[in-house]
């Protein structure tokens, strides 16, 4: 009963290597001129291009969406 209670601890510790926190997905590109995409928080203008797929945010929302999810170390 204990091994299997030790080799769930030991998966756990294997799975848990690396970095706690993930590398972001790169960003997609800048857009060089209008029509620019909204933000999906506050409605603003982003650096994205219309066409850009997923969620986009304005330089603001984006900013304090990273220190919300930032680690805390």
């Amino acid at each position: 009963m204990s091994e299997d209670r030790n080799e769930r601890v030991d998966e756990r510790a294997d799975a848990g290597r690396g970095s706690y926190c993930g590398t972001p997905d790169a960003s997609p590109e800048r857009a060089e001129g209008p029509p620019y995409a909204e933000c999906v928080l506050c409605r603003e203008p982003t650096e994205y291009a219309e066409s850009v797929k997923g969620i986009t945010l304005c330089p603001v929302c984006e900013w304090q969406e990273a220190q919300r999810t930032a680690c805390s170390g």
